[in-house]
């Protein structure tokens, strides 16, 4: 099956060479190199005294970018259809590794957190992967029961009795964020492929008085919230990290401190190359800095839906609903991480996309942007099919003729 994958028609080989989305590619290369700097920048304080060089970070951040790349290289070359026939293989895949994370002597534990299973130089984190593959079941499912979801209240109910054991693993970790992140992008899948309006409305009174619910039943979760609402209240205990992150944007005004100056970055914000790059990146580059960076993940999450727009305008409903959950993924997750980095928001220990320093986030940033790559490629080449079922060597004599 690999051989004749290989053989299948791809963006990286075509008559006219390499066919890709250039404004996509373009925006989303920026944003790598953006992160790839500020990294470089933010954590050189922190990787100085834990490792001697200030270069330790950077290095293993550009390590962590060299293989997304090539699991973007590789991800580049699978058809949309041989997604959507693994789709329940792959969500399958992201339940055993949620609970493996969570089963001792297994799952690594960093801040009182559980979200990380150690594989020696590395570590995997499973939501990540729970997310992507998430976004490929959904996708799969409103293809396959399209007149359900829109016609009967099981079409709904169906997805979100699954979405609900996930949900449970993330919370128990815990990882708030990234539930927020799944859930919204999950709904937002459904509202998009149909589902009636009406039906949401249970639904969004049930999750926020879960939501309510999660967040007073943990202790840290109520601080993070009192601490929120007034972090100067306690700006040495519960609001230090916070009011640290305000004061770097505060220094930062109009154009910046310079590349390399922060102060903040010294030890006084915590977690400042991982959940508040952005805070530093404020902080040196600016309110300028900070602007075009919120342009350029504007530029790219909308790219994105527009690739599910004409995706399903060509009538490749599964490439459409896959394009806009992953949109949503980014969105939510920028939306969220700057959100707590001016102080909108709790803080939620969510990555940047493209920006933070994390191996998982950044690979898996990778291969969402090859899928959404592959779609808009496989969109205006045809190639893409949602009613006939894949077959990997009638895919393969398909791409020699397209080459021919």
């Amino acid at each position: 099956m690999i051989a004749r994958m290989l053989a299948a028609p791809s963006p990286l080989r075509t008559r006219r060479g390499v066919d890709l989305d250039f404004p996509l590619l373009a925006g989303s290369l920026a944003l790598l190199g953006l992160g790839l700097v500020m990294i470089t920048s933010a954590s050189s304080e922190v990787a100085t005294a834990l490792a001697g060089n200030p270069m330790y970070f950077m290095v293993r951040h550009l390590i962590y970018l060299l293989i997304g790349l090539v699991a973007g290289l590789l991800t580049l070359m699978i058809p949309m259809a041989m997604w959507q026939r693994y789709g329940g293989s792959l969500l399958l895949v992201a339940f055993v590794l949620l609970i493996m994370v969570l089963v001792p002597g297994i799952g690594r534990e960093v801040n009182g957190a559980k979200r990380w299973i150690g594989f020696g130089l590395f570590n995997l984190q499973p939501s990540e992967l729970a997310k992507l593959f998430t976004v490929m079941f959904i996708a799969g499912y409103l293809v396959r029961r399209q007149d359900e979801v829109r016609n009967k209240l099981t079409g709904f109910i169906k997805p979100m009795l699954l979405l609900a054991p996930i949900a449970v693993l993330l919370l128990a970790e815990p990882d708030f964020g990234a539930t927020v992140v799944l859930m919204g992008a999950s709904i937002a899948m459904l509202f998009l492929g149909g589902v009636n309006l009406l039906r949401f409305i249970p639904l969004v009174a049930g999750v926020l008085a879960l939501g309510g619910v999660v967040m007073t039943s943990q202790s840290y979760r109520m601080q993070r919230l009192t601490n929120f609402v007034d972090p100067w209240a306690d700006p040495f205990g519960a609001g230090y990290q916070l009011s640290q992150a305000l004061i770097a944007f505060g220094r930062g005004e109009w154009f910046g401190v310079g590349l390399g100056n922060s102060i903040q970055k010294q030890f006084y914000l915590p977690e400042a190359h991982t959940d508040f790059v952005f805070a530093v990146l404020a902080e040196e580059l600016g309110m300028i800095g900070a602007l075009a960076t919120v342009a350029l993940f504007v530029f790219v999450s909308v790219r994105a839906l527009y690739i599910g727009l004409w995706a399903e305008k060509a009538k490749q409903f599964f490439s459409a609903y896959v394009a806009y959950g992953l949109a949503f993924l980014w969105i939510g997750q920028v939306l969220i991480n700057i959100g707590v980095n001016v102080g909108l928001l709790p803080t939620k220990g969510l990555t940047l996309p493209f920006l933070s320093y994390g191996g998982s986030s950044l690979v898996i940033c990778c291969v969402i942007l090859a899928v959404l790559l592959r779609i808009e490629w496989e969109r205006r080449t045809h190639l893409g099919s949602e009613d006939v079922e894949f077959n990997e060597a009638d895919f393969a004599e398909e791409g020699a003729e397209h080459a021919r």
